[in-house]
């Protein structure tokens, strides 16, 4: 399957709501895929190190 926008947003809603305990409307989705991709240069955002993934999504935070 090709990675595209769409399976790279896929994949930061399902990270996000792995846990449980947040939801895509807390956060900026479109700010992460865009700011992920920007720093990648791909949609496959699993080569990303969790970590930045994170801090990446922790910027994005609705407040």
């Amino acid at each position: 399957m090709p990675h595209t926008v769409e399976t790279a947003t896929a994949y930061v809603i399902a990270a996000l709501e792995a846990k449980g305990t947040a939801t895509r409307e807390d956060f900026d989705i479109p700010g992460i895929v865009t700011t992920t991709h920007s720093l990648t240069q791909t949609w496959d955002f699993h080569v990303l190190d969790r970590r930045r993934f994170w801090g990446i999504a922790a910027s994005f935070i609705r407040a």
